[in-house]
């Protein structure tokens, strides 16, 4: 077996790279293209799973599109993560005289110290209404990827 000239990306290597995750509308979510490149490591949850198996086995220099199925990369849509909020425990984990209107991505303390973010989906006298699956759950999802270095 031949050596390459290029070192590849394994689990848990460090990488220097540009992506591009794009909704199935073709709308970027997250894009370094045009920017500074990003660096992270694989298997510490900087990118989904899905994702990051998609670049073992890339050559530095690589670029590669993926077009990964609906629900593929961020899981399915999960009605169970859609909860019901009461305005008194939205108020009371809220800076003071917040106002919050549908549509807004609102961050939540998880016990443990954890976070987590669900959109505003209604809001009424009493309760909030959150989805708290994945933006792109249960959607087809586009990966472009250019590897510049591999540690």
């Amino acid at each position: 077996m031949l050596n390459s000239p290029h070192p590849v990306v394994t689990e848990g290597a460090f990488l220097t790279l540009h992506y591009r995750v794009s909704a199935d509308d073709g709308r970027d979510i997250v894009s370094t293209f045009g920017d500074t490149p990003a660096t992270l490591q694989l298997g510490v949850g900087q990118l989904s799973p899905e994702l990051e198996a998609k670049l073992i086995g890339l050559p530095e220099g690589a670029q590669q599109v993926f077009e990964l199925p609906a629900g593929t990369a961020f899981g399915q849509r999960s009605p169970e993560l859609i909860q019901r909020v009461s305005l008194a425990t939205l108020r009371q984990h809220s800076p003071d005289q917040f106002e919050y209107t549908v549509g807004d991505l609102v961050d939540f303390s998880a016990p443990g110290g954890g976070r987590f973010a669900g959109v505003l989906m209604a809001l009424d006298d009493q309760d909030a209404t959150f989805d708290f699956n994945h933006p792109l759950a249960g959607r087809s999802v586009r990966f472009e990827v250019s590897i510049i270095g591999i540690l």
